[in-house]
């Protein structure tokens, strides 16, 4: 990519030395003229309509570009002829001066170009009117007459060349002034044939006053016959240089100069004095901006609109203009004047449902140009044909990547350690064991509170790195929580595994120098292998986190899982015999939270959620106890409770004519039991609930283990009628192809994904995903965590179906629930049935 070299350009406020100078010679000549000429104003109806005709002259403009600047040719040569014959000069001056304010102010031109326009008109029709009173008087239509006002018509063309090229060179270059003085011929051309078309239509008039109207019957057709014309041609050119443009883009495709070709061509194409590309900071990817600008080689890393601007077009997904000519955006108007920007045009670049950045075109070029309501839609076509071109696999690869990887240390994340560690114990290694270390950072709060989160942030970057360089290369190092670094590795043992683990604690150990301050940094390290202390992911990370927090009260701070660590829990021992006590006496109460359709907000059905109240330790989350009824054979009567909750409710509620489906969560441990789905059946029965009123939901973990032994079960809860959701989906290894050889009719895409959807494109294309092919594969998709308005508009956008959150409502006892109902919803008829939706509540 060339690099930009500097520009020369000056302020165009400079242009002032050339207006200043302009106005003063004008007052001396319009003085002059006034002591020598005729007196004004001559006929009021010819000042009139000349200056009519001037205006409209003055309107239709040709363009000349050259360089940044365009040569604007006009027709007001034609009626000028006609002026200086007819009118005292001094009168020709004021028409002149007034004519050329109404053409600037009608182009909204700016102050300093509109001012330095009318000074230039007033200075060389002042020059011309004291030419035409040195020469001879005009007395007929002769020869002496075509050659007066041809030499004075020509001063006063001459003299506005001079002027335009002065105020070039003084705000762009000497280079640049020449360069309009060098290539002025075809416009001088120009301007002698209006001359000499001004003296014909003078002849005409002067013999029969009639030819007047045929001679605006001419203008008035050839006027239409130009716009038709320069309307085709416009559209030809645009044609052909998009298939210019789309075929360099394929041909540079390979070279990685894509760019450049890019923005080159967007800006020919549009006539923009900028176009620019910008892409934000993703992930590991950084931000990119680049600007091709009309007189530079290379590309700049400026641009010259607001960050506010393209800001605004990615968050809105939509196309923002704004200028002379275009319609709307008026809100932007104070920061792009101050910005010096005139008109511009950015549309969001996409890349499936994604918006990866903006591409903008800025300024049509010269004062007399601008974009559009037309221009809008071809710059719209040729931003698809770029976000095509900037491959859409490199947008993919940065959203795996963040979806996979910790914005702060870029080491893998949860996820992806799971995944890894998940697919590594699915691989026997003869001899080999997985192990798992667990490094726990000792202190990072007290850091935190003392020297700020940017402190904090220091050590945990200077962690990773030392894990990163010392451990082994077929080793990977993660990074699953706050203050928690995971490294898995086939080793020998558990013995080499406890070695390993001791070395690498000591290289983290070393003094961390950060500018004036030294940080001794500790870590307690658990350590846990495969197969002795799990078989699966899940129950490896669950056991090394026991060890690691074991390892903070151990001397060496190293600590190899076992079996004791569980049993010494006392927290759960003493949940163990008080959640069979509290299932006794009743005191496991069940929540339930609304899922309502995203489309209309109509209630459809709740989750029933087990909640408990310990008398002495306040609230049990319910992973805690629901972990402990599976290891103390309390389960099957957890589940029940609130299966018969759930179905109570939902008889009650279909009794009330106001019918809501109940979902229920199922233990992986559950689908094992051969026996549930016939205490299913009858638990139905006994309520008087159709079955497809009554939903399981099944974690991923426990539905996609890769085992065969949930899809009995599965397909008998199926036969019964009854619905499966597949809970939490997107945390595990298995994708979605995999649901098509399970008997499931829902998904529900994890939290974690949906909560960050809204700023993290990796989680927005996770979604996007899952429902895209779950909908493919006939399965409704609910949509858990939903907490703010945004996340839910970007839901609806993709089309998911159901969603759940503290949008709507946390999960409540039945009372509350009851109230909730009240306050939140009301009955809608409609045909067949009464419907319950949400009201619109501020």
């Amino acid at each position: 990519m060339a690099s930009a070299r500097p520009s020369t350009r000056g302020s165009t406020d400079q242009a002032w030395l050339i207006t200043g100078p302009l106005c003063l010679f004008a007052v001396v000549c319009a003085v002059a003229l006034g002591l020598v000429a005729p007196p004004p104003p001559g006929k009021l109806w010819i000042v009139l309509a000349l200056l009519v005709t001037i205006v409209a002259a003055g309107s239709q403009v040709l363009h000349f570009v050259i360089r940044r600047q365009a040569l604007a040719v006009t027709i007001t040569e034609i009626p000028l002829v006609l002026a200086f014959f007819y009118l005292p000069p001094l009168s020709v001056v004021a028409i002149s001066v007034i004519a050329a304010l109404i053409v600037q102010l009608r182009r909204r031109s700016s102050a300093t170009k509109r001012w330095f326009n009318v000074a230039k008109t007033a200075a060389s029709v002042s020059l011309a009117g004291l030419v035409l009173v040195a020469l001879p008087p005009l007395e007929d239509m002769g020869p002496g007459t075509w050659l007066a006002l041809f030499g004075v018509v020509s001063v006063n063309t001459l003299v506005s060349l001079a002027a335009v090229s002065g105020v070039i060179s003084l705000i762009q270059g000497w280079q640049a002034g020449w360069e309009v003085i060098r290539t002025a011929g075809p416009p001088l051309l120009t301007s002698a044939i209006n001359v000499v078309v001004g003296l014909v239509v003078l002849i005409a008039i002067d013999t029969n006053a009639w030819a007047l109207l045929l001679i605006a019957v001419l203008a008035v057709a050839v006027l239409l016959v130009y716009r038709s014309y320069a309307q085709f041609f416009r559209q030809h050119r645009t044609l052909g240089d998009m298939y210019e443009l789309t075929r360099a883009m394929t041909a540079s495709g390979q070279d990685g100069t894509v760019i450049d070709v890019l923005l080159g061509r967007i800006r020919k194409l549009m006539q923009a004095e900028y176009a620019t590309l910008w892409l934000p900071a993703q992930g590991r990817h950084s931000e990119v901006m680049l600007t091709a600008r009309v007189d530079d080689p290379g590309l700049l890393d400026v641009a010259p609109t607001p960050a506010l601007v393209r800001e605004e077009a990615r968050r809105e997904r939509r196309t923002l203009a704004w200028g002379a000519r275009l319609d709307g955006e008026e809100r932007l108007h104070a920061v792009l004047r101050t910005s010096g920007v005139k008109d511009v045009i950015a549309v969001p670049l996409r890349s499936g449902q994604a918006v990866i950045g903006t591409l903008e075109v800025v300024n049509r070029l010269s004062d007399l140009g601008h974009f559009t309501a037309d221009d809008v839609p071809v710059f719209e076509t040729v931003a698809a044909h770029a976000a095509v071109a900037l491959e859409n696999s490199r947008l993919v690869d940065r959203l795996r990547h963040d979806a996979y990887h910790d914005g702060l240390t870029k080491l893998p994340n949860r996820r992806r350690i799971t995944d890894a560690l998940g697919e590594a114990v699915r691989i026997r290694a003869p001899g080999e064991v997985v192990a798992v270390l667990l490094f726990d950072v000792d202190g990072l709060r007290q850091v935190n509170e003392s020297l700020g989160h940017a402190a904090g942030d220091k050590v945990l970057v200077e962690v990773a790195e030392r894990l990163r360089s010392s451990a082994p290369s077929s080793a990977l190092v993660g990074r699953v929580g706050g203050d928690e670094f995971l490294v898995t590795l086939r080793v020998e043992s558990a013995e080499v595994a406890l070695e390993l683990a001791a070395g690498l604690r000591e290289q983290i150990r070393d003094e961390m120098v950060f500018e004036a301050l030294t940080l001794d940094v500790d870590t307690a390290v658990g350590v846990a292998v495969y197969p002795d202390h799990g078989s699966d992911a899940a129950t490896l990370l669950q056991r090394v986190d026991l060890a690691a927090t074991a390892a903070k009260s151990t001397p060496g701070s190293i600590q190899l899982f076992n079996p004791a660590l569980e049993s010494r829990s006392l927290r759960r021992l003493g949940l163990a015999g008080d959640l069979r006590r509290a299932l006794d006496a009743g005191e496991v109460e069940v929540y339930f939270q609304p899922k309502l359709t995203l489309r209309d907000r109509r209630l459809v059905g709740v989750e029933c959620l087990a909640r408990w109240e310990h008398p002495a330790h306040g609230a049990v989350m319910p992973e805690d106890f629901v972990a402990v009824a599976e290891h103390t054979g309390q389960l099957g009567r957890l589940t029940e409770l609130v299966l018969r909750e759930g179905l109570r409710r939902c008889r009650d509620w279909a009794h009330a004519e106001q019918p809501l489906s109940v979902a229920v969560n199922l233990s992986a441990r559950t689908l094992t039991d051969q026996h549930f789905p016939a205490r299913v059946r009858e638990l139905l029965t006994e309520y008087d609930v159709p079955p497809q009123q009554l939903t399981f939901e099944i974690k991923e973990t426990g539905v996609l283990d890769g085992a065969d032994r949930p899809i009995p079960t599965l397909r008998r809860l199926r036969d019964l009628g009854v619905r499966l959701s597949v809970d939490d989906f997107g945390t595990g290894y298995f994708s979605l192809a995999h649901l098509r050889r399970l008997p499931v009719h829902e998904v529900k895409v994890d939290r974690s994904f949906v909560q960050g959807m809204a700023t993290d494109p990796g989680d927005l294309a996770i979604v996007n995903a899952v429902v895209t092919l779950s909908q493919q594969f006939g399965l409704a998709v609910v949509a858990e965590g939903v907490e703010s308005e945004l996340t839910l508009e970007l839901l609806q956008d993709i089309g998911c179906d159901i969603g759940q959150g503290f949008l709507f409502s946390r999960p409540l006892p039945y009372e509350r629930l009851e109230a909730w109902f009240g306050a939140q919803a009301e009955v809608e008829p409609l045909p067949g049935a009464d419907v319950r939706r949400l009201r619109v509540v501020p």
